[in-house]
């Protein structure tokens, strides 16, 4: 399983609706997670560091995301975060 981070044009943000999505917020701070579903998000602020088994990656702020469903992590939250998501 695999993290996948790129970056999206004003025009495919305005394509998915990211800014119609639900917006979650977090401050400074180290957290396991497990997926139960797969997540699509845009980070607004704020930086982290995401570590699998299998990758460590950084996220931060213009960052767009998939977390595939089953995927068991840890964040560490460097910077508070501001991010649109949505569960598939």
């Amino acid at each position: 399983m695999k993290i996948e981070i790129k970056r999206l044009s004003e025009a495919e943000i305005q394509a998915k609706g990211i800014k119609k999505w639900n917006i979650w917020s977090k401050e400074i701070s180290k957290f396991d997670w497990e997926y139960d579903s797969a997540e699509e998000c845009y980070f607004l602020e704020g930086k982290v560091i995401v570590t699998t088994k299998n990758e460590r990656v950084e996220i931060s702020a213009g960052d767009f995301v998939r977390f595939p469903a089953g995927l068991t992590c840890t964040w560490n939250v460097l910077e508070p975060v501001r991010k649109h998501y949505f569960f598939e």
